[in-house]
């Protein structure tokens, strides 16, 4: 790790970025990488760019762009300058840059610092796997390298397929790796490198170096992933004249098993959360303590106190694990936190999709079982839900049998070791004394202190011997809320005929 407390203490005109392509959904690897650059940016007064790297034609698509757009607002994780927000060095889409990567492509051409290699691809497939085979590393031969301008036009004037490689030159690479310290490369191991396929077909490791050079990027915050190609990146500005960015490497995110972060290790896409429930404030908290920590037991932090308290001296350099039962826990404390009206707007969907509920009105609700509701019984759910849940796409696991006709077990409805007959007994005093509540009567307290009074009258010793029966006859269910507030919300009427059901259910 750095020993510099603050290395962008000195550094004037801060300018990070992040640079997804648009040939997949946003990871939260790459939304972790965005939230660093971004706190970076906000705790040292630094300028942050979004930029899309879409130069990969066959695999770009918009609708990739618009799901990585989209759910970097929703985790308000916004940029100063970028995609949508055009500042002093756009375009900030590859892919609307074509003609500056051709105009620096020509220069190494013409400087002979790169070249056209008309090698096929088996014959670099058969180079790679016989030196692979002698413990060798898999670099280009050079065997192109060597072509006279006049072999090289004539075979362009044929339309020999070729690409256009960099004369790397032979020599050791250093530069200090700001969460790393001093990394080392010796360029005899990396070969003449493939920066285009054409004049009008930039790679990566080309493109990347014009537009942070061009677009004055000063700090490169990125993912571990990337070590091996800064060497190359380096080589290219020192080719190009340009300046060389500060680099800094984060931590690989790890799933469990301590290997790298998959989809067999559940969802990988931002989207899936947001679609899971996922609060993005809980998103946001979670993945910045990803390799990072605020040197304090503290864990839940709003993104105005993350962006106070981020440090750079925090980042740690081994993997960062996964851990969706945090996210869990996280994501939990948030959904407490909410208004309730709020709550009960964000679960009506999920109870929505999984038929619970359908809209009948501006106002009201049918549920499964045919029952009119309307807002005041749902704030009852959602008061039942909210300390319980730890994403919105569990609403109604828990409570589906407010929703529909319930039926299970008649074993469940034993409490102990008691015979049927006594279970019997027990619901019928509570259907009894639940029949004689008034309707004006019929509320939660109420309800509570009636059956706790009554619960000791049937039995001095043990009070489940009348509630845990009644709580099963209402609810169907080993576990759910208490029967009280299972009362509350279904109504007198709904009560009496679901202990009447269970009574039959003993009767068989």
């Amino acid at each position: 790790m750095s020993t510099n407390k603050n290395p962008f203490e000195n550094t004037k005109n801060l300018r990070v970025r992040i640079a997804p392509s648009p040939t997949g959904t946003l990871h939260v690897g790459t939304a972790r990488t965005a939230l660093f650059n971004y706190l970076t940016a906000k705790k040292y007064g630094g300028v942050f760019i979004l930029r899309i790297e879409d130069t990969d034609l066959e695999r770009s698509d918009v609708k990739f762009e618009k799901d990585i757009l989209d759910n970097l607002k929703w985790l308000g994780i916004n940029w100063d300058e970028g995609v949508q927000n055009d500042g002093t060095y756009g375009p900030y889409r590859q892919s609307e840059r074509i003609e500056i990567y051709k105009k620096y492509i020509q220069n190494l051409l013409e400087e002979n610092k790169a070249y056209h290699c008309f090698c096929a691809m088996a014959e670099l497939e058969t180079q790679k796997a016989d030196m692979m085979t002698r413990g060798l590393a898999p670099i280009y031969s050079g065997k192109c390298s060597h072509l006279s301008k006049q072999e090289t036009d004539e075979r362009l004037k044929n339309n020999t397929p070729s690409i256009i490689r960099f004369r790397m030159p032979e020599e050791l690479i250093s530069f200090n790796d700001l969460i790393r310290g001093k990394l080392s490369f010796d360029t005899k191991l990396i070969g003449d490198i493939t920066i285009a396929k054409n004049l009008t077909t930039p790679l990566y490791n080309f493109a990347v170096v014009i537009d942070d050079e061009l677009m004055k990027i000063s700090h490169v915050i990125r993912g571990e992933d990337h070590i091996s190609n800064t060497p190359k990146q380096i080589a290219l500005q020192k080719a190009l004249g340009f300046n060389i960015p500060t680099y800094a490497h984060l931590p690989l995110l790890l799933g469990t098993d301590k290997s790298k972060l998959s989809k067999r290790h559940g969802a990988t896409s931002i989207n899936e959360y947001r679609e899971e429930g996922y609060l993005p404030e809980a998103i946001v908290n979670f993945i910045a303590l990803l390799g990072w920590n605020p040197g304090t037991n503290e864990e839940v932090m709003s993104r105005e106190e993350l962006a106070t308290k981020f440090s750079f001296d925090k980042i740690q350099k081994s993997g960062a694990v996964f851990d969706i039962k945090k996210l869990d826990w996280i994501n939990s404390v948030y959904i407490k936190k909410m208004p309730q009206d709020k709550f009960l707007e964000k679960i009506l969907p999920y109870l929505e999709n999984k038929g619970l509920i359908k809209k009948s009105s501006a106002e009201n609700y049918t549920t499964q079982k045919g029952k009119d509701v309307n807002s005041t019984w749902l704030e009852k759910i959602a008061a039942l839900e909210q300390p319980r849940l730890k994403k919105f796409s569990e609403a109604g696991e828990t409570t589906a049998f407010l929703f529909k006709d319930i039926d299970y077990d008649a074993e469940l409805l034993r409490w102990k070791n008691a015979q049927n007959v006594d279970l019997k007994k027990s619901l019928e005093y509570s259907l009894e004394l639940i029949n004689n509540i008034l309707a004006e009567n019929f509320n939660r307290a109420n309800l509570e202190k009636t059956l706790k009074n009554a619960a000791k009258e049937f039995n001095l010793q043990d009070a489940g011997a009348l509630l845990w029966p009644l709580r099963v006859a209402l609810s169907g269910q080993k576990t759910s809320p208490t029967p009280f507030d299972i009362m509350d919300i279904l109504g007198k009427e709904d009560t009496l005929q679901n202990i009447k059901f269970a009574i039959k259910k003993l009767d068989k």
